[in-house]
């Protein structure tokens, strides 16, 4: 089925050839089932079909979650280039920028017609007055944009993450843009977003700040937007961003507090069902309410299927629990396994599984404290078996002290979470003393404050490592060898680990020797300029950032680790540079370019010039003209139209990208 979703999301299927391929395969399994049933049959065909039957389920679940067949999408209609009378219904807030409010809304109407598909809002900051909620039904007259494409050469794909989520044009809107024609819960999602707002204003008025008011939404309420910058990254450089993403820990420590809570069920005739039915009603409606997330629906599943067999006095294996959570989830949104959520959170559970405990029997430690500890690091060692290839491939650092600060934070995590359940109820009922929010608050500080000092210590983080797809592959090939070779002792396993060691050499050979060329990079950034100089795997920065902007600034880093740069020295802008046989003028504000005795390829112009580009045009007689996102927007319309007018080809970086020669 797997197959199937990915054959579906790279490739383009008729959705009426899908369907009658699907129907066709499964009608020839029926008949062939029959034709076998109750005979002893060595032929693989059937195998084959029910193979191929699989991957066309995969096929067609992908197919069917496309918004874009249904007849009312939005993009079927004729939407105006202007603005476009639109209602739409609030979905999803996510997590705010420097100067918008985002939230992914549901069309309702465009123009008085009915439509439907999904549309990304942002909001003005300055102007909003308050938030809006899950289900807000509101009108607007909105001009619709597509999200814009990177810019930069391995930038992160916005457009791309919107577009797995149905999204595909986003718009910008003034609160006094907006007008609310209802307020009113609709779905189970507006339920659960009036219930976290509710817990929100209890806690506040309780006398919760904001920093542990932030963390108490990740670990409790899975709901990440509010949390500050500085403390967010400390979780991550740390390698305790996990505990903030409601998973299969959070899940786990809730399913323990009701099993105890709901323990005298079983004393009822038919304890043995109501309290699984029970259970698995309550942990779903937590996952609701904590935005069913890839890591907490995948935990809920999984949960529900352990409740169900040991009610059922069923062995429930780990491996199949596993498949049968993902099987159930792919079926009905087959795009999370695009999701890094998704990916992360089922390779740290089989990481767990598998490896520790090949860890674990290595040492036998003799008290209970120590063996404890010993399993914790255990599984925090496993898990990130599990994920270091795939994190190194999104993220491109590894946080060298995760096991220290894991080992101090999860023993104490289960008594976090269920003080903190305790805290929201007592908070709901109006009955929350002041010294347990007192004591609750000093908690969270003194776990923000810890993950801080791990978080200092930088030379244990290691950043901007490079790593590709197939790294990723090969690497977990030899880990499933080195597991095999422990389990079966087969010589065969050995030389698959081997194989794969060799393959990985080779793979970082040739990206040693794909990394030798040269590049001249005229970047985008906003407000600023800075070109690039690439000589094999050296890399020289001219750039006019300054020195806050530089170390927050990921434009060179990504090119750095994307192209497997070594090292990258700076210098300051120049007038005039030469890159193989071609020459690049570039004209500044000061506009200087009259008595050059020779004659540019290209011109780059930034931080506007007030020049006459017409002159500018006649008298060196560029190749092209490249414009960098330094420049007002009102000179560069400008410019453009004169190249225009002068058919001589334009580069604008706030538009078309970085501007590359090589």
């Amino acid at each position: 089925m797997i197959l199937g979703i990915i054959l579906a999301h790279y490739i383009q299927f008729s959705f009426q050839s899908l369907l009658y391929i699907i129907i066709g395969l499964i009608l020839l399994l029926s008949i062939y089932w029959l034709i076998l049933r109750g005979k002893v049959n060595d032929s693989p065909f059937f195998g084959i079909l029910a193979y191929l039957c699989m991957v066309g389920v995969g096929m067609m679940t992908y197919a069917i979650e496309n918004e874009k067949l249904q007849k009312d999408h939005y993009s079927h209609l004729n939407i105006s280039e202007n603005y476009n009378n639109v209602t739409f219904r609030i979905k999803e807030r996510l997590k705010t920028d420097s100067y918008n409010d985002k939230y992914i809304v549901a069309i309702n109407t465009i123009n008085g017609k009915k439509a439907s598909g999904k549309l990304l809002i942002n909001i003005n900051h300055n102007s909003v007055n308050n938030s809006l909620s899950v289900d807000d039904l509101i009108y607007t007259s909105s001009k619709f944009e597509v999200i814009q494409k990177p810019l930069n050469p391995h930038q992160f794909d916005y457009s791309k993450y919107l577009k797995l989520r149905q999204v595909y044009h986003q718009t910008y809107l003034e609160s006094d843009e907006l007008l609310l024609i209802s307020n009113s819960k609709t779905t189970i999602y507006g339920y659960a977003d009036a219930l976290r707002t509710q817990i929100n204003l209890r806690l506040m008025d309780a006398g919760f700040k904001d920093k542990e008011l932030s963390i108490i939404n990740a670990l409790l309420l899975g709901q990440r937007q509010t949390i500050d910058k500085t403390i967010y990254n400390n979780y991550v450089n740390s390698g305790t961003i996990h505990i903030l993403a409601v998973s299969g820990l959070h899940v786990g420590v809730l399913l323990w507090i009701l099993n105890f809570l709901f323990r005298p069920l079983l004393y009822l005739k038919y304890g043995n069902y109501i309290r699984p039915l029970v259970l698995i009603i309550i942990l779903w409606s937590f996952a609701i309410i904590a935005g069913l997330s890839p890591s907490v629906t995948r935990a809920v599943t999984m949960f529900s299927v352990i409740s169900i067999a040991m009610h059922l006095k069923r062995p429930a294996n780990i491996y199949n629990t596993l498949v049968i959570s993902a099987f159930i989830i792919l079926l009905f949104k087959p795009t999370f396994l695009f999701e890094v959520g998704f990916q992360m959170s089922y390779l740290a559970v089989l990481g767990i599984v598998s490896v520790q405990p090949i860890i674990y029997k290595l040492w036998k430690p003799k008290f209970l404290v120590s063996d404890k500890l010993w399993q914790i690091f255990t599984v925090t060692l496993a898990a990130q078996a599990g994920v270091v290839p795939i994190s190194l491939f999104y993220f491109h650092q590894f946080p060298g002290l995760f096991f220290i600060s894991n080992i101090v934070v999860i023993p104490f995590l289960g008594l976090i979470l269920g003080f903190g359940l305790l805290v929201i109820v007592l908070a709901l009922l109006n009955i929350l003393p002041e010294f347990v929010v007192t004591t609750y608050s000093y908690i969270i500080e003194s776990l923000n404050n810890f993950i801080a000092w791990v978080a200092q210590f930088e030379d244990f983080l290691f950043r901007d490592i490079p790593f590709t797809i197939l790294q990723v592959l090969i690497s977990y090939f030899i880990i499933i060898a080195l597991v095999k070779i422990y389990k079966t002792k087969a010589f065969k396993w050995v030389s698959f680990c081997l194989f794969g060691i060799i393959a990985f050499q080779s793979i970082m050979i040739y990206n040693s020797f794909a990394s030798n060329k040269d590049d001249f990079i005229i970047f985008n950034k906003s407000r600023f300029s800075i070109i690039g100089e690439r000589q094999n795997d050296q890399l020289l920065v001219h750039h006019n950032l300054d020195s806050l902007k530089q170390q927050t600034d990921n434009v060179i880093r990504n090119y750095k680790v994307g192209e497997l740069i070594d090292s990258v020295s700076t210098d300051s802008l120049q007038s005039i540079y030469r890159f193989k046989n071609k020459t690049i003028l570039v004209i500044d504000s000061l506009a200087i370019y009259k008595n050059i005795s020779f004659k540019p390829n290209y011109i780059l112009l930034r931080n506007s010039p007030k020049l006459n580009l017409n002159r500018v045009i006649d008298s060196l007689q560029p190749e092209k003209i490249i414009i960098d996102a330094s420049n007002y927007k009102s000179y560069v319309t400008r410019w453009k139209t004169t190249c225009r007018n002068k058919k001589i080809p334009f580069h604008y970086t706030y538009e078309k990208g970085a501007f590359f020669l090589n």
